[in-house]
């Protein structure tokens, strides 16, 4: 049984609150794990190689540059999330805030970086399974994937938070592992190993080998492995309390950009040459697991791999259903996706699974050309989000200590001076975009971008 969905005014649209059609059918044990497991993500395994092999040793600068961006960002997001539960989130937020056209453009933008996510993840998923099974189409495995996640999120939210739930932990466990034999190896006290010392870290070529062009491309490196941690504040808008698991998810981000990802880089460094070939070819961590000498180390990051493109391919499909749901109940999308059947947005889901699989036939057809356009269009889309959720919530944050300061249960720290320095932030990214040929080409196209979807609001 299918209903339209009502539109609700843009200034109340909040799932968990407004009596919405969607459920609440995510756990606190979901949402913690997603929160959890949502920084592990396919960018960390797989893209840190081509920063590693740009920045060196200071890649680890360059993560902690942009992870202390991040967890800016996080925090502001979420003080509004807390506030204001909504599926749309930072959508939501700058609707309220900026106004309709600042709603729409992020929205859209972010919806549009998701399904092109999940074509990615799926080319990826499918290139590692087919190695596995020599002599079978990839598009097979691709097809395969793409049902799976679109059938598990057309089911009850609670297939969803399942799936990831376990895919985290799974994530969880890999990386707590590799910390603590990397470590472990590090200080010397992993038998068949030796300390490196500081050889690799200062004596290699230096902390900055390539310059500060190098730590250029590890910092945008970084900022696109970031990429995703949004969806929880999406997720917790179905949650059981809403305002309790924003607030706890959003508390524990500092420990785990901390350990997840600088501690990671840090390890790796410090094992291995960062000009080593391994780091790139198999991926910087099966090249410090090969280095120790575990067996089958490569295949083992192979199925860790599969584990994160799997879990991101699940979290995007749902994380642009609900955005292309709220965009809908705020009047800025086609009506068609604001039907709701099983407490799901199912024509929603669908089509969003849809455009992921069309940007993979675009992937086989126009490699180069097409594809190429989509991945630039959105390469510097999450920057733009960011900018997006930072002014929000420096316009958010007078309104609620004026009207409603009670709802103020996570406080962004040192208001409006921190804000201020992550607007700026964004804005000198963007421009250090500016200074390299490949990535003033994303620039470009995630400006036109904007503009497009500020104009189609406009009208």
């Amino acid at each position: 049984m299918s209903r339209t969905l009502p539109s609700p005014p843009p200034m109340t649209e909040s799932p968990a609150q407004q009596g919405s059609p969607l459920s609440n059918g995510l756990k606190q044990r979901h949402l913690s794990m997603i929160a959890l497991g949502g920084v592990i993500g396919a960018g960390l395994f797989v893209g840190s190689g081509a920063g590693i092999a740009a920045a060196g040793p200071s890649i680890v600068l360059a993560y902690a540059v942009s992870g202390l961006l991040v967890m800016f960002v996080m925090r502001m997001l979420g003080e509004m999330s807390a506030a204001n539960p909504a599926s749309g989130s930072f959508s939501v937020h700058a609707d309220r805030a900026i106004g309709p056209w600042a709603g729409f453009t992020a929205g859209w933008m972010f919806w549009t970086l998701l399904v092109v996510g999940v074509a990615v993840e799926a080319i990826g998923a499918a290139h590692i399974v087919q190695s596995w099974f020599p002599g079978t189409p990839s598009w097979m495995w691709v097809l395969i994937f793409m049902a799976v996640f679109c059938g598990t999120n057309l089911a009850a939210v609670s297939n969803f938070g399942e799936l990831e739930f376990w895919f985290a932990a799974l994530k969880i466990g890999a990386i707590a592992l590799f910390l603590v034999l990397g470590t472990l190896a590090v200080l010397g006290v992993l038998p068949g190993t030796d300390s490196p010392g500081t050889a690799h870290l200062l004596h290699d070529g230096g902390f900055l080998p390539n310059g500060a062009d190098g730590l250029l491309t590890g910092v945008l490196a970084s900022v696109v492995a970031y990429g995703g941690l949004e969806t929880v504040t999406i997720a917790a808008a179905e949650s059981e309390d809403p305002e309790r698991g924003v607030a706890k998810a959003v508390k524990t981000t500092m420990w785990r950009i901390g350990i997840v990802y600088i501690g990671s880089m840090l390890v790796i460094v410090t094992l291995v040459p960062w000009h080593s070939k391994a780091v790139t070819e198999h991926g910087p961590y099966a090249a410090v697991l090969d280095h120790l000498g575990v067996p089958a180390g490569g295949q083992i990051m192979n199925v860790v791999i599969l584990i994160a493109l799997l879990s991101a391919m699940n979290a995007n499909i749902y994380g642009s259903s609900r955005m292309a749901y709220s965009l809908v109940a705020r009047g800025q999308g086609p009506k068609a996706l604001g039907k709701v059947s099983g407490r799901v947005p199912r024509r929603a889901v669908l089509a969003s699974s849809a455009f992921g699989f069309v940007a993979v036939l675009l992937s086989y057809w126009w490699p180069t050309t097409v594809f190429a356009w989509l991945l630039n269009m959105v390469g510097a889309s999450v920057l733009v989000v960011w900018g997006f959720i930072a002014a929000s919530q420096l316009l958010l944050r007078r309104r609620l200590e004026r009207e409603a300061p009670e709802k103020l249960v996570v406080r962004m720290w040192g208001f409006p001076f921190l804000t201020w320095v992550t607007l700026a932030g964004v804005v000198g990214v963007l421009i250090l975009m500016t200074l390299d040929t490949d990535t003033r080409v994303q620039l470009y196209l995630s400006l036109i971008h904007v503009r497009q979807r500020t104009a189609v609001a406009a009208r």
